[in-house]
């Protein structure tokens, strides 16, 4: 069967990595990085301020039609920045076709959405306000005109933004959002494995995280969000049965049929359903279609458990963000 070039530079990855990474029981470690503490934006520098805006903006009903969804109807931070469903209900209920993805961690990816139609946390969180499907507000003039009614509003903005004479715009509303967003990241016990903690994993978890890498799941799931980083066919090595053609409906290239923004596993244990529809319930269901799917493999339960133990590892503390 003719390979693909994506196919082929991801298997040759797959085993140069695997091949550098497991010469004994830590080195593996190497092909992680630990969660950075921050994520600037050069075009959003982010205040005090601005961060306390966004926050209040990502809770606000008024950002829908009928005023009853906020970003956190969809991307709750209280359950690991998803709603935990296949796919999301809408204004009118009416819901789209593909799975909300974690809010946590976001920042530090490539792009955003499941096809990367938004180059960053800022301008994804517009997307949704304008969608028909999602939040339903009819324009950007009528969300500002909502958000310029209040005065207490009006006055965040301005000291969110010093010094612009109108403060109160619709890409200011996403820059706000943003700059919150950029603080939502969850360093786990992984990450102080990976800063010299050899206690911090158990035994199996370390099992699963060196099986992890033999698998060739590195290839797309690696450095400091272990994925969010590429964008990979779904279906790599077997063809998989979906009609959403991912990152070609935003390209139009043929080469980006069936491509998806490849998620980070950053919180996976807490963030099923799973996959671009949310068609997936459990995370050892992910674990073993993926290797089956991208890697050609078959996994016996039991690595599959390990490998879902070393996941459990990537779970961070949010209590920090629900005060």
């Amino acid at each position: 069967m003719k390979r693909s070039t994506t196919y082929v530079l991801a298997i040759l990855t797959s085993s140069l990595i695997t091949t550098a990474a497991v010469a004994d029981d830590t080195s593996w470690k190497a092909v992680f990085a630990p969660l950075p503490d921050s994520a600037p934006s050069a075009e959003n520098p982010s205040n005090p301020a601005k961060v306390a805006l966004g926050r209040s903006l990502y809770f606000d009903t008024r950002l829908s039609k009928d005023q009853k969804l906020s970003c956190n109807s969809c991307h709750k931070l209280d359950t690991f920045g998803v709603d935990n469903e296949p796919t999301s209900p809408g204004n009118a209920g009416e819901r789209g076709g593909r799975n909300s993805p974690t809010v946590y961690n976001a920042a530090l990816h490539v792009a955003q959405f499941w096809d990367g139609r938004a180059t960053n946390v800022e301008s994804q969180a517009l997307g949704p306000i304008l969608n028909p499907i999602e939040m339903a507000m009819a324009s950007e003039a009528a969300v500002l005109e909502r958000l310029k009614k209040d005065k207490k509003t009006a006055e965040a903005f301005k000291a969110a933004f010093p010094g612009e004479k109108q403060p109160v715009t619709y890409i200011n509303a996403g820059k706000a959002i943003g700059a919150f967003e950029r603080t939502l990241l969850t360093p786990s016990r992984f990450d102080d494995f990976l800063k010299g903690n050899n206690d911090a994993l158990s035994a199996q978890e370390k099992k699963g995280g060196e099986l992890f890498v033999k698998t060739g799941c590195v290839a797309c799931h690696n450095g400091a969000t272990i994925g969010g980083q590429m964008y990979q066919k779904l279906g790599l090595v077997k063809e998989y049965d979906t009609k959403d053609m991912g990152r070609f409906e935003v390209t139009k290239q043929e080469a980006d049929k069936k491509l998806f923004k490849v998620p980070s596993l950053r919180n996976v244990a807490k963030t099923g359903p799973y996959f671009h529809d949310g068609s997936v319930k459990t995370l050892d269901q992910a674990v073993s279609l993926m290797a089956e799917y991208q890697l050609g493999k078959q996994l016996s339960n039991e690595e599959v458990a390990d490998i879902v133990a070393f996941l459990g590892s990537l779970t961070g503390d949010t209590s920090k963000f629900l005060k």
